[in-house]
């Protein structure tokens, strides 16, 4: 007599590797199967860092063209030409202090803020927890940090035996940078997946990320001093979440008080930001195939 099969019901959870549920809430993120897929989330991270510059002549060297040729211009337009105050910093250094923090937020907002239209074809094909893509975006600018952050450190020891100006905190360096990483990463994470999320739907937002960032970075101190905004529009400059943590970056290597309360207020936006993020990326990522 052949036994009759078990119910599906009676199975003990350990006997699936993945159970798929009608109807999930609002916090059930998943974030469990982001670790367990980890594996796939470093071959996102060397798949994106390769294909940036694959087929190029220079390769990685553009890590480094690109902040250097940038702050040639800040220097030639804006010292030299518009004769914009520095507060009496080396202006090579100056601008590259702002461009080195500021490049690796820009470019995890602008990345991930197409995730879902990007990879439609492979979310289409096989089930992965979607929000490894954005999280390997933002692990492989890592890369692209540090590799502009060798290019500041290299005028940052230049200008220090030379500029008795410098004043660093030695002592906050080696706790502040990676921190500032963190804070940076969420900000671009958070924002890129609200923005991701809301391109199913409404394609202006592609256009308007793009335009956004870079007037974003006129409204972010890299290019010019706190000090050299007038008191009545300071507040405008303060409510951008990335003013802290590029004020913060600068002050470590070159000198100058540490706005820390601004550093609490971007945490704090930073984190809501996040939140929000992953909300609506969770809730958007059930269904965005209809739309996309």
């Amino acid at each position: 007599m052949i036994p009759s099969p078990r119910p599906l019901e009676a199975l003990p959870d350990s006997h699936w590797d993945l159970r798929i549920k009608p109807h999930t809430k609002w916090l059930d993120l998943h974030l469990s199967d982001v670790w367990r897929y980890r594996d796939l989330l470093w071959l996102f991270v060397h798949r994106d860092f390769v294909s940036v510059y694959k087929q190029t002549i220079l390769g990685p060297l553009w890590f480094f063209v690109q902040p250097l040729f940038t702050t040639l211009v800040f220097t030639v337009i804006f010292t030299g030409v518009a004769k914009v105050s520095t507060d009496g910093m080396p202006p090579m250094l100056f601008y590259l202090a702002g461009l080195t923090p500021w490049n690796y937020f820009a470019s995890c907002l602008n990345k991930t803020s197409n995730t879902f239209v990007a990879n439609a074809g492979i979310f289409g094909k096989v089930y992965f927890p979607r929000l490894i893509v954005p999280l390997s975006i933002v692990v492989s600018n890592i890369i692209q940090f540090a590799i502009q952050f060798l290019l500041f450190l290299g005028f940052f020891i230049y200008f220090l035996t030379t500029d008795s100006a410098l004043n660093p905190h030695w002592a906050l360096i080696l706790v502040l940078v990676p921190a500032l990483i963190l804070l940076m990463a969420g900000l671009g994470l958070g924002t890129g997946i609200v923005v991701s999320s809301l391109t199913t739907k409404y394609r202006d937002f592609t256009f308007l990320i793009a335009f956004g960032v870079q007037l974003m970075m006129y409204g972010t101190p890299i290019i010019y001093p706190m000090s050299a905004i007038p008191e009545k529009y300071r507040w405008l400059i303060l409510a951008n979440p990335m003013t802290a943590p590029v004020e913060t970056f600068r002050a470590l290597f070159l000198g100058g008080p540490i706005p820390w309360s601004g550093l609490v207020i971007s945490v704090a936006i930073g984190a809501a930001l996040l939140l929000f993020g992953l909300l609506i990326f969770n809730k958007v990522e059930k269904r965005f195939m209809d739309t996309v």
